[in-house]
């Protein structure tokens, strides 16, 4: 390798050749370049954001700038395990939970583990993975708690009710519930859906960068619409062959449907649109379809992941048996939920 430069003493071109002689020297010996001496994991963070080729997403990024502004000044040289003890002891005095603190050492371990394989600096990349390691010497779950949380007949009938009386409300909010409780996708899955990802003939959409752990882009999967979601779906696309489906922002269905929630009488407490996913992957096995099937429809890579999202009774498996439930609240069922009004 050939490096040149121009100084204006003959004590600083030696000291120049000195410090490239060393750099070479430890690129030779480990494969990795030396960290500069005034480089900041604040840098490093600013220049991992830079090359990802999708948005980071709003839990990642608001942490990573948390991480910028507790430890962005430390030099990525003097990066060390004491840093990351402090730094675990002043997010629990700030009322972080062992969970959240993991969370946040896993973003950091993503970045300098991005910092020594992509820019192949000689930084220790297990450091915050052996941090969060410690918590659990520290007493503090990094687990969070499973949420089985799912809606009752009773609360969805509340909640159609409600807005059944709202005819005037700008987004159809009945429509999203029942074709949420019919396919069983997450709230920004539906969001996101176009038409022209719909093939009318197999009754199929794709449903693009579907979440998942190991691959957060071009996880597409195409998937079917059971007969209550296309239902829903046909008389939306007739005269259409491109856009949003729904032509609605995920924040705004959160907001709509919290505000329900609150808005009834009683309210209804401890209840998220993405309950609705739990509802309906259970009523997937409630109709008697099996792992892979259900896994087809919710996106889910293997049983252990899928498995939280269930709620099945011993009784439901002696139902299935007997004849299919639908996933989506009927009014022909016996004991069903009356859909009453479909607000515009």
């Amino acid at each position: 390798m050939y490096r040149a430069a121009t100084f204006a003493t003959k004590r600083e071109a030696k000291d120049w050749a000195m410090v490239v002689e060393s750099q070479l020297g430890h690129v030779a010996a480990s494969g990795f370049a030396p960290v500069p001496k005034t480089a900041t994991l604040g840098d490093l963070i600013d220049k991992y954001l830079d090359t990802q080729a999708r948005d980071p997403g709003k839990t990642k990024a608001a942490t990573l700038e948390m991480l910028k502004r507790e430890l962005g000044a430390v030099k990525l040289a003097s990066l060390n395990s004491i840093v990351l003890r402090d730094f675990i002891d002043d997010r629990l005095e700030a009322g972080a939970g062992g969970v959240t603190v993991a969370a946040d050492l896993s973003f950091l371990s993503a970045v300098l583990k991005w910092g020594r394989h992509a820019r192949k600096l000689d930084i220790p990349e297990n450091l915050a993975t052996e941090a969060r390691e410690s918590l659990k010497h520290r007493g503090l779950s990094t687990r969070s708690r499973e949420r089985d949380r799912e809606p009752t007949d009773e609360e969805l009938q509340r909640l159609f009710d409600h807005w059944a009386a709202r005819p005037r409300q700008r987004i159809d909010m009945p429509m999203l519930v029942r074709f949420a409780l019919a396919t069983g996708m997450r709230q920004g899955e539906i969001c996101r859906l176009q038409v022209e990802d719909i093939n009318r003939e197999r009754r199929t959409v794709v449903i693009r960068d579907r979440k998942d752990p190991r691959q957060k882009a071009g996880n597409d999967q195409t998937v079917p619409l059971l007969p209550d979601a296309w239902a829903i779906v046909e008389p939306l696309i007739a005269d259409r062959t491109e856009g949003s489906l729904f032509g609605v922002l995920a924040a705004s269905v959160s907001t709509a449907f919290t505000r329900a929630c609150q808005d009834t009488t009683p309210p209804i407490e401890d209840l998220t649109f993405h309950d609705l996913r739990h509802r309906a992957t259970a009523q997937f096995f409630r109709m008697g379809l099996q792992i892979p099937q259900v896994a087809l429809l919710t996106g889910h890579k293997t049983w252990a992941m899928l498995r939280r999202y269930t709620a099945v009774k011993p009784e439901d498996v002696l139902a299935a048996i007997e004849k299919a439930a639908s996933p989506a609240p009927s009014s022909r069922a016996k004991g069903g939920i009356k859909q009453r009004g479909n607000a515009a």
